[in-house]
């Protein structure tokens, strides 16, 4: 398992920073968020360092949302948590600030203040075609 020295999700993995372990599996390990914006809000990672969705391995990619799908269930079972948001960031545009590839798993009840909000751009869809396009 090659880990990253500087990389605080790797220094997590191995022990060597304090976390707090909701789940842990050969591949994935998940922990609460030391800055969390509700309780349970967890982060779950592949044990090994990935930067992003971009250079993670799909084998890879599978056992990290094998975790997320259970931390998702601990929570609905064990909390009694009946709203889950997923939210990953991949690249400094999208918000990344850990670059070791994570997934928020937060527990969202109504009135919480953390909606988020999106800038709806109706005109991309004039543009399907050419889109789709470029992807063939």
């Amino acid at each position: 398992m090659s880990n990253q020295t500087d990389c605080i999700f790797c220094q997590i993995v191995v022990g060597s920073v304090k976390s707090w372990p909701v789940y842990e599996s050969e591949h994935a390990y998940a922990f609460f968020d030391i800055n969390p914006v509700n309780e349970y809000h967890t982060l779950v990672i592949p044990r090994r360092h990935f930067t992003n969705l971009f250079d993670v391995p799909v084998a890879e990619l599978a056992h990290v949302m094998a975790a997320v799908k259970h931390v998702t269930d601990l929570l609905h079972a064990k909390a009694g948590i009946e709203n889950i948001q997923i939210i990953n960031s991949s690249g400094v545009a999208a918000q990344q600030d850990v670059f070791h590839l994570h997934f928020h798993v937060i527990p969202r009840h109504r009135g919480d203040g953390q909606n988020i909000g999106w800038a709806v751009r109706p005109g991309i869809s004039a543009r399907f075609d050419d889109l789709l396009q470029r992807l063939q």
